[in-house]
């Protein structure tokens, strides 16, 4: 694997970790499975392109992503939260219903190039002076670092403290007049924003829309999350947690990349992150077990030293008994 895709790797890494920001919102803080993902992520890509070609600024394209992307949130937190449709199932509905709405907004098309449309991306390409790949990688990480700073602080504040108590303990906090429903419906919202931001990214940095490019987001964003969390378990600082999600998607990507390098064809990809996700998921487990032999065999090792120890204080006793006895006997 060379320089160029090990950046190209990182700089996917960053744009996707957008992605896995809006995952870690629902999928770690409020305990929701919410598997818009996948259709909402593509929204904002076909979102960004459209708007681009008709004209519109690309930074004000990006936000008109983000809020599209939370309107897709908002569509499931409502069947959810209102209609009582449990979290998989509504966002499963919603994800299946943006896949037409997708191709209508590309116009009936399967993909749509951008490529001869002016960019972020394109635009930190010419000012700096630098390939558009990297371009694409410095735009990915402000973009990250702003928003990992933002949902920071944002969840540092009473009213995120009810969003992370809603994930913890969703009775207690109920109980403490706080309404759950809209606490998830935010937080659903919130979390496709980003996943919308991130979906119109990817699209200026491969230059076009795809109706497809969502498939599998959820999972890149699970594998990401746990990855992350085996490099970062021992810290709890929340920002850190924040930041070991992007650091995951990196990992996640390189590891792809590597792969691609040996000669891994690209229709095996999805494969490939499934089985990357059950390692994932599975390391943990393994390390416990580990952990548990190892605990196991240290505590049988102690108890056969305390065994030792034991028969030799009573050989001890018994030897001092058989010369007390012998002795008695002869003054006797």
């Amino acid at each position: 694997m060379n320089i160029g895709s090990l950046l190209g790797a990182v700089g996917q890494g960053f744009i996707w970790g957008i992605m896995t920001l809006g995952i870690f919102i629902t999928y770690k803080i409020l305990n929701v499975s919410d598997l818009t993902v996948d259709g909402s992520f593509a929204t904002g890509g076909c979102i960004f392109a459209i708007t681009s070609l008709a004209g519109i600024h690309p930074t004000l394209c990006l936000f008109i992503a983000m809020f599209v992307g939370g309107i897709c949130g908002f569509v499931t937190g409502i069947l959810h939260t209102k209609f009582k449709i449990p979290a998989i199932l509504a966002g499963i509905l919603t994800q299946l219903g943006l896949y037409s709405v997708n191709l209508r907004i590309l116009g009936d098309k399967a993909n749509v190039s951008i490529s001869q449309i002016s960019t972020n991306i394109t635009f930190f390409s010419k000012l700096l002076n630098i390939p558009h790949t990297r371009a694409g990688m410095l735009l990915g990480i402000i973009i990250s670092l702003i928003c990992i700073v933002l949902l920071y602080y944002l969840l540092g504040t009473e009213f995120g403290a009810s969003i992370r108590a809603t994930g913890n303990n969703e009775k207690m906090i109920r109980a403490l007049g706080v309404n759950t429903d809209n606490i998830k419906l935010f937080g659903m919202i919130l979390s496709n924003m980003l996943i919308g931001l991130s979906g119109a990214l990817l699209v200026q940095m491969n230059k076009y829309a795809d109706v497809g490019m969502g498939k599998g987001a959820i999972v890149y964003g699970l594998a990401s999350i746990v990855i992350g969390e085996v490099f970062f378990r021992r810290f709890s600082n929340f920002g850190i947690k924040l930041m070991s999600s992007v650091f995951g998607c990196i990992v996640f990507f390189i590891i792809r990349a590597f792969v691609i390098s040996l000669g891994l064809k690209a229709n095996d990809m999805q494969l490939l992150s499934a089985l990357i996700v059950v390692m994932a998921l599975a390391m943990p487990i393994f390390k416990e077990n580990l952990n548990v032999r190892k605990v196991g065999k240290i505590n049988s090792l102690n108890e056969m030293k305390q065994m030792s120890t034991a028969d030799q204080l009573t050989k001890e006793k018994m030897d001092k008994r058989n010369v007390t006895e012998v002795g008695g006997g002869e003054n006797a």
